[in-house]
């Protein structure tokens, strides 16, 4: 035990609270992933009331290769959440000049939290109203949010569009999270970010 911690000695962050605040909120209430504005959220265990990701499970996907396509496992990805700032990144990456949040399914975007993406798994996001998120972790970026992009563009070839959002996100794309406490997120609400301690494994 005592190699492990002299091991970890220069691997370890402490943990530590930094502070955003939302930008603009979403809700995809049709039948797929493509999200409106709105001005508040309420959620509760199931995630976003109304919201087409609403659950407390979800059919194992590509994402878990180590499942059989539809299996029920825990729905980790109750909210999507992306930075204003990423995603200026990501937009001036692909040519374009702005992406829109809703094109790609986000619900909540926030601005003044650096590196938000790079926010590591466990990371508690503090809202406002009350509500409280988990973060899942960084959301790879896919071809099938590149292709909204390209539709909603009109993009002259589809595929090429959707491969450059794939290669332009990585990293930028932002977060999936989970209801903890059950609340509501007003636009323009505080976030309190609080961020676990850091122990690279290697």
């Amino acid at each position: 035990m005592t190699d492990l911690f002299d091991n970890i000695h220069g691997k370890r962050i402490a943990a530590r609270k930094i502070s955003g605040r939302v930008r603009s909120l979403y809700i995809a209430s049709g039948q797929d992933f493509v999200t409106q504005p709105v001005d508040v959220l309420q959620c509760d265990h199931g995630g976003i009331v109304g919201d087409y990701h609403y659950g407390m499970t979800r059919k194992a996907g590509g994402r878990e290769p180590w499942y059989e396509r539809g299996t029920p496992i825990r729905n980790d990805r109750q909210v999507s959440l992306v930075s204003v700032e990423e995603l200026d990144k990501i937009a001036a990456a692909m040519g374009l000049d702005a992406i829109r949040p809703e094109w790609i399914g986000a619900n909540i975007v926030v601005e003044d939290i650096p590196d938000f993406t790079l926010l590591p798994a466990g990371t508690v996001l503090f809202f406002d109203g009350g509500l409280t998120l988990k973060l899942d972790g960084l959301n790879a970026p896919c071809k099938i949010a590149g292709t909204s992009i390209a539709q909603h563009i009109q993009a002259d070839n589809e595929v090429a569009t959707a491969l450059s959002f794939v290669k332009a996100a990585k990293f930028l794309r932002g977060q999936t999270g989970w209801v903890e406490r059950a609340g509501a997120v007003h636009s323009a609400d505080k976030i309190t970010v609080r961020i676990p301690e850091q122990v690279f494994y290697v």
